[in-house]
C-alpha cells in the first residue's frame, strides 16, 4: 500500500509537471544563460573543469543527489538517446536545438524515451542508491551518494554549463 501511494503521488506529479509545462513558450537556449534550474537537488561534487583523476580535466558537471531523487529536464527539446551508452551508464541526450546537445548520465531508471519532446522541469528519470558505473571520474565509486553526470556540448565541444543556472554555484537546488 505504501509502494501504491508512492507510485500514484509520483504520477500525479508528473502529470502537474507536464501540465505545467505545457503552457510555457518554447526556450530560446542560447538566450537561456542564468534562467535554467538544475536537474536534481543535491551539490557540486566536481565542477566543469576540475581533474578528473584519469589524467584529463571533466567535461560536465557532477551533482551528488539522494537515492531515488528524481531527475528533471533542464531543458526544453527532444530526446536524441535514452539509454544504456558506453561509461555513462543510463543517458539521456536531449537536443534543445542552435548546435546544442544536454547529457544526462548516471540514472537508475529513465522514464524519457527516444524522439520525446520535453519541456524544462519534466521528469526524465530516478536515480539508483549510489554512484552508478560511469568511468568518468577515477574515484566517482568513493561518492556518498549518487551522482548525476551533466554535460552541456556545442557542435560536439564540451562547454562550460555554469553561465545557464539560476541559482549560486555550490548548491544544486530548484
Amino acid at each position: 500500500a505504501e509502494e501504491e501511494a508512492r507510485m500514484l503521488a509520483l504520477a500525479e506529479a508528473e502529470a502537474q509537471a507536464k501540465k505545467t509545462a505545457a503552457e510555457r513558450p518554447a526556450m530560446v537556449f542560447s538566450k537561456a544563460r542564468g534562467q535554467l534550474d538544475y536537474p536534481v537537488q543535491g551539490s557540486i561534487w566536481r565542477d566543469f573543469g576540475a581533474d578528473n583523476g584519469l589524467d584529463g580535466k571533466t567535461t560536465g558537471l557532477f551533482l551528488q543527489t539522494q537515492a531515488h531523487a528524481q531527475v528533471l529536464s533542464p531543458v526544453d527539446g527532444i530526446v536524441e538517446f535514452a539509454g544504456q551508452f558506453h561509461s555513462y551508464d543510463q543517458l539521456v541526450i536531449i537536443n534543445p536545438g542552435e548546435g546544442y546537445l544536454v547529457l544526462l548520465a548516471g540514472m537508475h531508471e529513465i522514464s524519457a524515451g527516444q524522439g520525446q519532446s520535453v519541456r524544462a522541469g519534466e521528469p526524465l528519470g530516478i536515480m539508483g542508491e549510489k554512484p552508478a558505473a560511469m568511468l568518468l571520474a577515477s574515484d566517482l565509486n568513493m561518492a556518498k551518494a549518487p551522482v548525476l553526470y551533466v554535460e552541456f556540448r556545442h557542435k560536439n565541444e564540451p562547454v562550460d554549463p555554469s553561465p545557464w543556472w539560476r541559482t549560486g554555484r555550490k548548491e544544486a537546488m530548484r
